[in-house]
């Protein structure tokens, strides 16, 4: 029997109020947040810019009110997101970083290429950062482009711990710019992290506000019959699914900033008609996948993940926790533009305005309507030639009782998945393309960007092919709320053991109907294309539900080196490995 579930109703009222305060996170400084040892603490500040190479950084507690309801944040140098980094490819920075928390605490510098013991992950590079002391991290720079930093330590991360970095290139911006902001996405939420936790593990679909309801039944029986419409019932039952399980945790708990503002702290970026902007967009959100447009203007992609890329003209484009994007707008008119990020299951937003003076704002749209996992999301390669529908549109011809989507990985003959409780399915026909913008993005009516239209320039960093393989699978029960790779959770799992200097290819394979952002620490991952060819080089790689993809590594990087998905409460459910280039 299932315990209490928020309505879609008590939810719809809540988010309009928790799409924040006017005054953001900076409402605590009239007095507005009175958490507990206030006194003991600063209000939240917005983040300022820090140059050069040699940086001191404190981690502390901070008063925040985002929804009308005092909290504390974890923060760096008293800021949300903490301050902006910014560096030269070619130098060697030095980070002094003080832990003013009663918590160990660490930061790991996302997407840097660097000594694994720089990597400021606790139990796997180094000890952490204990209360009162101050860890000194120092390394070169062999990169450029925009990447971020966040904590590694139990949910500090979540509760506030994260900031932009950005690295000039050597030789300066491949493409020149007149203005150049950061645009950081993250989730908020006034609870305790680990209670969200808690409630996931009882109950996951906990704060799933879409669920489906009888009149979505009676809809379903009027469009394509009483049968059909039980059998696609039984069908989800059997699963052990949801097809609106879209994201772990809503809006219900979140609130959605862009730059450490609420929607209705508007973050503005200014410009002046004609300009040239960069918008360096990072997902610094725990466990939020954002839709990102600019009604009424194009954005041509310029950088993946740091890197860059051949431009790509797009209206919108999906970017998953840890990912970034860089995108160049070229607004001509003298109004005001919504820069709007929508979550991926529609429960709320988070918007700012590019504006040529303060104080503007345009209409904010409307949020899309919420749209069911397909049977692609199901079956995979299977489904090849179905589209994405809501509820039972376009299936009225199918058997549901007699079809083979997912199944138990135990009738599996011979396959060397673990089974148990922590594995509920399997994809057997996993689908490879990756020309597929995603549940929710498919047929909308605007040009979604997809993993197949960015080409990293310049190719491959290293030009040989794989002499190794290494498959994984992406597993979980949803149910109970374990995640895995290959059905062993973290706590039960071996190290993954590379060679120093081999060329490597890892193929994922995803189990689950959850989209999992994989992290490798310490090197790069090279994404490949169905046919094995180059496409483009990243450090986080979405895998989305029943796909399969694969991207060569070179392991030139010796020690020891953290491997998950970047869901942060997947990891921390299991979705973890230990990675020893030795």
């Amino acid at each position: 029997m299932k315990t209490f579930h928020p309505s879609s109703a008590t939810n719809l009222s809540r988010r309009r109020f928790v799409q924040g305060l006017a005054l953001g996170g900076t409402a605590a400084a009239f007095g507005l947040c009175r958490p507990a040892r206030a006194s003991a603490m600063q209000p939240v500040v917005p983040p300022i810019t820090l140059a050069g190479n040699d940086f001191a950084l404190e981690i502390g507690e901070t008063a925040v009110n985002y929804t009308g309801k005092s909290a504390v944040a974890t923060t760096v140098n008293g800021s949300l997101p903490g301050p902006i980094l910014r560096w030269k490819e070619g130098d060697t920075v030095y980070l002094r970083v003080t832990n003013r928390l009663r918590v160990p605490t660490s930061i790991h510098w996302h997407g840097i290429v660097l000594p694994f013991q720089m990597d400021g992950v606790p139990g796997i590079s180094f000890d952490g950062i204990a209360p009162g002391e101050t860890f000194v991290y120092q390394f070169k720079l062999r990169q450029s482009g925009t990447y971020w930093y966040h904590a590694h330590s139990g949910y500090q991360e979540q509760t506030g711990l994260i900031g932009a970095m950005l690295i000039e290139p050597a030789g300066g911006e491949r493409i020149a710019t007149e203005r150049d902001y950061v645009v950081m996405l993250n989730d908020w939420t006034d609870d305790n992290p680990a209670s969200i936790f808690a409630r996931l593990k009882k109950q996951s679909d906990y704060y799933n506000v879409g669920q489906p309801t009888v009149a979505d039944f009676m809809r379903d029986a009027q469009r394509v019959g009483l049968r059909e419409a039980l059998a696609m019932r039984k069908m989800w039952n059997t699963m052990r699914m949801n097809p609106t399980d879209l994201s772990d945790v809503s809006a219900y708990t979140y609130t959605y900033l862009m730059n450490g503002r609420a929607p209705t702290g508007n973050w503005t970026g200014l410009f002046k008609p004609g300009e040239k902007i960069r918008l360096r967009c990072i997902n610094g959100s725990a466990m939020t996948i954002f839709d990102v447009r600019l009604p009424g203007l194009k954005m041509s992609v310029v950088s993946a993940d740091g890197q860059d890329v051949e431009p790509v003209e797009v209206d919108e484009f999906r970017i998953y926790p840890a990912e970034t994007y860089d995108v160049i707008v070229e607004p001509q008119e003298d109004r005001a533009y919504t820069l709007f990020a929508q979550s991926i299951d529609r429960s709320g937003y988070a918007r700012g305005t590019l504006a040529p003076r303060p104080g503007m704002e345009a209409e904010v749209p409307t949020m899309d309507p919420r749209v069911w996992l397909s049977m692609q999301d199901m079956m995979g390669a299977m489904s090849s030639g179905e589209h994405a529908m809501h509820g039972m549109a376009g299936m009225q011809d199918m058997d549901h009782s007699a079809m083979p989507m997912m199944q138990d990985s135990a009738a599996l003959p011979g396959h060397p998945l673990k089974t148990g409780p922590g594995v509920d399915m399997r994809v057997l026909h996993p689908r490879t393309s990756l020309d597929d913008p995603g549940v929710g993005l498919r047929d909308n009516g605007r040009r979604a960007l997809t993993y197949a239209d960015l080409h990293t320039v310049g190719g491959p960093l290293d030009k040989r092919e794989p002499g190794r393989e290494i498959t994984l699978r992406l597993t979980g029960n949803m149910e109970r709320y374990i995640w895995s790779f290959d059905g062993v959770k973290f706590s039960d799992a071996n190290p993954l053991r590379f060679n120093t200097g081999e060329r490597l290819r890892i193929v994922l394979v995803n189990d689950t109907m959850m989209n999992h952002p994989i992290h490798l620490h310490g090197m790069w991952s090279e994404v490949e294309d169905a046919d094995g060819h180059f496409q483009l080089r990243k450090h986080t790689v979405n895998v989305q539900p029943a796909q399969q993809i694969s991207y060569a590594v070179t392991a030139d990087n010796p020690g020891r080196w953290a491997y998950h998905c970047h869901m942060l409460f997947h990891m921390e459910a299991g979705m973890f490995r230990e990675v020893v280039v030795a």
